[in-house]
């Protein structure tokens, strides 16, 4: 088992100090995650920007309307354009608006309905004008469906390994396209993408809630894709942000994943929650724009009423009984100054994978620009790391 060198500067030459966009954090991240999708043709600059200009710190409404009216200027402005493919680009950076326009909603806001069919439809136009190939699937689970999305690569993808890519707490299938797939499809990779109970459309539409048994969900969309294409030789499993326990728990289970990846590390969630109530008791913290949204969509996403209901349903999501069954090689990518999962999480992960074939932790620093959770801001460094392990370990 090794550790890969830190990117950039060590913690002890960097300056911490980070230019910001909000002073309140969730705004400056999702800021920065609705920026991350510039390099996939999902953003561009200065649309974004613009529209953080009219939002005053911590108002949700405003992040609403902002970006809401984004996504309908820029939708506005495809019938005058000739050329399919900015067309194409155009629609996905209107699918992004969308969802960054949703993100902040209450769970029960009847915005909610009508944001979530036009940041998919959006996508789908988005695909089809730019000519992305890809397979939209759902198949039978419990009682609803999952839903997934198929990009195969270019000539000779099948002979290198299959990449399956799911999200977290919060993400949808259609964001994950610009995750990770364009880079992907640029190096000559096949990427399925799903989602789970507890996320995207699945939630939405199905009422499914999160599981803490991800290998079921998991198992479900690789016997699907078995039967419906062929059985990889090597398939790697990432797990975006809460997926950082999600796919290692599925490869704890699941002999057909011979790569996982914590994009970023979150071994033991419950700690995490317990935070989160502990600032809970703080009556400012009512609030708080933070803490409101992270209650609320744990309320939703895992089916429960109360801040003690989730705290209680969130302390099964830990990897300390499991990771000793991965026998898959690992990768661990942690963001130095991630406000959601410490960074000491990573070594609680490594040192638990004692059956692992391999295991490797990747730090990124401040002075990196990835110090964020899921490096967002600084997409190409995941990347390279991702890309770079694969090759030495299934190429």
């Amino acid at each position: 088992m090794t550790d890969v060198p830190k990117n950039s500067a060590t913690p002890e030459t960097a300056d911490h100090g980070l230019s910001r966009f909000f002073r309140n954090q969730t705004f400056h991240f999702q800021t920065l995650r609705a920026l991350n999708d510039i390099a996939a043709n999902g953003a561009d600059l200065n649309e974004v920007l613009t529209a953080i200009s009219a939002i005053p710190d911590g108002n949700t409404d405003a992040w609403f309307d902002a970006f809401s009216g984004l996504a309908i200027r820029t939708e506005d402005r495809i019938a005058a354009c000739a050329d399919p493919l900015s067309k194409g680009y155009a629609w996905l950076r209107a699918h992004n608006y969308w969802r960054t326009a949703e993100f902040l909603l209450r769970p029960d806001d009847a915005r909610r309905k009508t944001t979530w069919t036009r940041e998919v439809s959006a996508f789908d136009n988005g695909l089809k004008l730019a000519g992305i190939a890809h397979e939209r699937f759902t198949i039978p689970y419990g009682t609803g469906r999952l839903r997934g999305i198929f990009y195969p690569g270019p000539d000779g993808w099948q002979e290198k390994p299959l990449i399956v890519l799911v999200g977290g707490y919060d993400s949808t299938l259609e964001e994950l396209y610009f995750v990770l797939v364009k880079a992907a499809h640029d190096r000559g990779y096949g990427v399925l993408t799903y989602e789970g109970p507890g996320q995207g459309g699945v939630l939405r539409e199905y009422g499914l809630t999160f599981t803490p048994e991800w290998e079921k969900p998991t198992s479900a969309i690789l016997d699907y894709f078995e039967t419906t294409h062929f059985r990889p030789e090597k398939t790697i499993l990432i797990g975006m942000s809460m997926g950082g326990y999600l796919a290692p728990r599925a490869a704890a289970f699941d002999s057909r994943i011979t790569g996982v990846v914590a994009y970023d590390v979150l071994f033991d969630m419950g700690s995490i929650a317990d935070r989160y109530a502990a600032l809970a008791q703080n009556p400012a913290a009512a609030k708080n724009p933070d803490l409101v949204w992270a209650v609320d969509n744990a309320c939703w996403t895992l089916g429960v009423s109360t801040l003690p209901e989730a705290v209680a349903a969130i302390r099964p999501y830990t990897l300390k009984d499991v990771a000793a069954k991965i026998t898959a090689d690992v990768l661990i990518l942690v963001g130095e100054h991630d406000h959601f999962i410490p960074a000491s999480q990573a070594e609680d992960f490594k040192k638990a994978c004692t059956a692992a074939r391999s295991v490797e932790t990747v730090t990124f620093d401040t002075l990196s620009g990835g110090a964020e959770h899921c490096q967002l801001g600084a997409q190409t460094l995941w990347h390279a790391a991702f890309f770079s392990w694969v090759i030495r370990r299934f190429n």
